[in-house]
């Protein structure tokens, strides 16, 4: 068995490491072309010839458990998020058993509960033509939660999650069951561990306590289930795609005025239904409009975004480029803009098909993403070509980094599903860059001195970065591994 094991896994190695064979071929000047690659040529790996050779080994049987498992997302996530993810549902259904166990169920209690169970249910409802879009979503549901969780014991709380999961699946978007049980047991989890500091802090403190104590403590323990669901769930998101930018789910405006507003009225709610219990329901419109507008607040900055790649599409890509131009003319510092093309790009849809190319994108588009700072802006353009903006950048490092983006892609085997199956590609990109010491507010110069510098990199054999100076005064760059042609533009 293990000599056939070996074989599989060998001859998938031996395809792989063609890609880094293929890329590390280079030639004296970045516009000729490499050695060793042949136009239009992909290296592919097809992971169902291995898959057929290793269950050609004993333990046969062992296989269909592993199909059977494997077409569950949790599979595909790193190991240790794996464990994480298990470990919250676990905990989150072990303290939901243990507390509902040991609860002494009183009549008003359950009739706060229904309440406002049936409130959220209402929110929702009422809600869900606005849609939900993937990736980290915010909701406003959680208002209804904080009552329940500060003025009833701490198994009310952790129930509410599981009929609000089932309901958004069913109503309002579907998505891998996994991720509404992980994103459902982190917020019982999080709001179990402020019901008990609040039932704790006010069993010290005695029912005594001032009104201002009293809404202090529980703004206090609304902070504290925000700071725990939002640390495991954006956790989770960036262990599942490292790619992903989560500076602005934390301290982008949207996320901090939306978060306030959902305390601030989680908080009337609670101190309403404390004193007047039917008179929560009064919320209820304040509930919905406020909910309508995270959602539409939320459209527009999905209109923003191309919907393949994730990146901004051309025109906000453009009009932030224009901003950014501006501030570096402002600022007095350094820029450049530069244009990449997967080089060959047609050959990939013609051969594995059009799903099979948008996989490739999306995958390029979340190497250049990882490989630009934070504050860099980068934005699709066209079929297969992205643009990304270097605020404060000097022309020495920004061919740096566009030459290590060149490498970095021809170096990664990237997969999708063709049409014959699973398997591995590797590209190049051709890169036309602009760099200037003195940035002055003209982008669309810039932007074609940039297609100016691609063309000629396509001209000159691909896979290559060519470089613009706007600025005469620049230094030249000094030459790589892979020498950089430079042309001298105009002031």
């Amino acid at each position: 068995m293990f000599h056939r094991v070996g074989a599989a896994i060998s001859v998938a190695l031996t395809d792989y490491l063609r890609c880094s064979k293929q890329g590390s071929t280079q030639s004296d000047g970045g516009g000729t072309a490499r050695k060793g690659r042949a136009p239009g040529r992909h290296a592919q790996v097809s992971f169902a010839a291995v898959s057929q050779r290793l269950a050609e080994s004993p333990g046969v049987h062992v296989k269909f458990v592993r199909e059977a498992c494997s077409g569950w997302p949790l599979w595909d996530l790193p190991r240790w998020l794996r464990f994480l993810v298990a470990g919250v549902v676990a905990l989150y259904l072990g303290a939901t058993a243990v507390a509902v166990a040991f609860v002494q169920v009183k009549a008003e209690q359950l009739w706060l509960f229904g309440l406002l169970l049936a409130c959220g249910a209402v929110s929702v409802e009422l809600t869900r033509r606005a849609g939900q879009s993937g990736g980290v979503v915010r909701d406003v549901y959680a208002i209804w939660d904080l009552p329940v969780a500060l003025l009833l014991p701490p198994a009310y709380v952790l129930l509410v999650p599981i009929p609000r999961m089932l309901l958004t699946q069913a109503r309002i978007r579907r998505t891998p069951l996994v991720r509404r049980a992980y994103s459902a047991a982190a917020l019982g989890l999080a709001y179990a561990a402020a019901s008990v500091v609040f039932h704790h802090t006010v069993s010290v403190l005695g029912m005594g306590m001032g009104t201002g104590v009293w809404i202090l403590l529980v703004v206090g323990c609304g902070l504290l289930r925000l700071a725990l669901n939002d640390g495991l769930v954006l956790t989770a998101v960036k262990g599942a795609a490292p790619e992903t930018r989560l500076r602005s789910e934390i301290t982008g405006s949207e996320a901090i005025v939306g978060s306030t507003a959902e305390l601030a009225l989680g908080t009337l709610v609670t101190f309403v239904a404390a004193h007047v219990t039917l008179a929560a329901v009064l919320a209820l419109p304040l509930v919905i409009s406020l909910q309508r507008s995270l959602r539409h607040s939320q459209l527009l900055a999905e209109a923003s975004v191309d919907a393949k790649t994730g990146l901004l599409n051309d025109r906000t890509w453009r009009r932030r480029a224009a901003e950014e131009a501006e501030r570096a003319v402002r600022d007095e510092v350094p820029m450049a803009v530069a244009i990449l093309d997967i080089d060959y790009f047609k050959s990939v849809n013609d051969t594995y098909g059009h799903p099979a190319g948008d996989q490739v994108l999306e995958s390029v588009a979340a190497v250049v993403t990882a490989q630009l700072r934070g504050n860099d802006l980068v934005g699709r353009t066209g079929g297969e070509e992205f643009a990304f903006v270097l605020p404060g950048t000097t022309p020495q490092a920004a061919i740096k980094v566009a030459e290590r983006l060149r490498k970095t892609i021809a170096l990664t085997p990237f997969r999708f599903e063709g049409t014959s199956g699973e398997a591995l590609a590797c590209v190049t990109v051709s890169i036309g860059l602009v760099v200037t010491a003195r940035p002055d507010r003209n982008l669309a110069r810039y932007y074609a001195s940039a297609d100016r510098a691609l063309y000629a990199a396509k001209q000159s054999g691909r896979d290559a970065v060519w470089v613009v100076r706007a600025d005469r005064s620049d230094p030249e760059p000094q030459p790589g591994p892979a020498a950089l042609r430079v042309i001298t533009g105009p002031r």
